[in-house]
């Protein structure tokens, strides 16, 4: 059962973010990126007061993804990035970005906090970010 709500062309939408993001992390890191996006949605905390959809999310600025920026993104969505984003809006959730609300790919290591935000963990080339529970409920 979904854990937000999604119609076909949002679900779409989600899956050109997810293969923008992180099509080179394979479909695990693909995930990941979709379970961040969620996690903005569900959350009405911190930098994602009043995100409630997909758009919104995608859309977000400032705060929100730079890949919309650039041509890859405006590609047509794969039946492989459809599925995903269809898993992730069913609520399958992924270490480490189970909570996460940021990501980002450093030069180095990760570091232990970014923007206040505690380290859950790296996958491949991308760290994550999550808020404390006191900070944003609504994500756990």
């Amino acid at each position: 059962m979904a854990v937000i709500k999604a119609n076909s062309e949002d679900v779409k939408l989600l899956a050109r973010l997810l293969r923008a993001e992180a099509e080179g992390e394979g479909a695990l890191g693909m995930l990941m990126v979709g379970n961040v996006g969620v996690n903005r949605i569900l959350a009405n905390c911190l930098d994602f007061r009043n995100i409630r959809t997909i758009p919104d999310m995608v859309y977000q600025s400032p705060g929100g993804y730079e890949s919309v920026q650039k041509p890859y993104f405006y590609q047509r969505a794969r039946e492989s990035e459809i599925a995903l984003a269809r898993r992730v809006i069913n609520g399958e959730r992924t270490h480490p970005a189970t909570y996460a609300l940021w990501f980002f790919r450093p030069t180095g290591d990760c570091p232990p906090t970014w923007y206040n935000q505690a380290n859950t963990g790296r996958f491949k080339a991308h760290c994550f970010f999550a808020p404390t529970y006191e900070d944003c409920p609504r994500v756990y």
